[in-house]
């Protein structure tokens, strides 16, 4: 037998504690991490380059609307300035149908008048006259033409010329046959017979009269001697 020394007991060599397959800090632990950050890296011009694409696309979309707006604009003024010239031809044609028909009613209206002035229109010729001057005259039938009115070559015909002392222009002494219009168009001038002033009849006014005559009266005065004196 072998003797133990007191005090010491025998040390058995320990193993080694076991390490973890991957300690912190250790290059396989870097090698993930350094793969993330190249990943991170990677996607942010991915990200830069979609947003880049979708402000293209709505620059596109935008530019298509603006486009279309245009159009649009320039179809609705297209339309009304159809629907305007569209209605403007209708009333033109309107007006070409009354003015027509109207036309075909004048001397109707002519013998109307002459019926009027020798007194024959009476009984239920009178009614029927009547009740169509009253139709015309709605359809916007407007007769014209007075005696003693100035003479317009627009609007009056001359059949007949002379002078007289009592005007001062042209003047409408007889009205042959009447004129009609509807609105500012004159559908027949109105024939009359005219009248000029006398040639060389000069139109005095009466502060003038008064004026001579009061110098004729001093005239008087000078050749009598004068006013005698008191």
């Amino acid at each position: 037998m072998t003797e133990e020394t007191p005090g010491f007991e025998e040390h058995q060599p320990q193993p080694p504690p076991q390490q973890s397959d991957a300690t912190p800090g250790t290059p396989e632990e870097a090698e993930p991490q350094a793969d993330a950050a190249q990943d991170k890296d990677a996607a942010q011009p991915a990200e830069t380059d979609r947003a880049a694409g979708l402000t293209a696309q709505l620059d596109q979309a935008r530019s298509a609307l603006n486009e279309r707006t245009v159009d649009l604009q320039r179809l609705q003024a297209e339309y009304q300035n159809y629907r305007r010239r569209v209605e403007r031809d209708r009333i033109a044609v309107r007006e070409i149908a009354v003015v027509n028909l109207l036309s075909e009613l004048l001397p109707v209206l002519d013998d109307i008048g002459r019926a009027r002035e020798h007194g024959e229109l009476v009984g239920g010729f009178k009614s029927v006259a009547e009740s169509l001057e009253t139709v015309v005259a709605k359809m916007g039938l407007q007769q014209y033409g007075k005696e003693g009115e100035p003479f317009d070559p627009t609007i009056h015909e001359a059949l007949m010329h002379s002078y007289a002392p009592d005007v001062t222009e042209t003047t409408c002494v007889t009205i042959l046959q009447p004129g009609y219009r509807i609105g500012e168009r004159t559908i027949r001038p109105a024939r009359v017979a005219v009248a000029e002033p006398q040639p060389g009849a000069q139109t005095v006014k009466p502060t003038e009269e008064s004026g001579e005559a009061q110098a004729a009266e001093q005239g008087e005065d000078k050749e009598n001697g004068g006013p005698e004196e008191g």
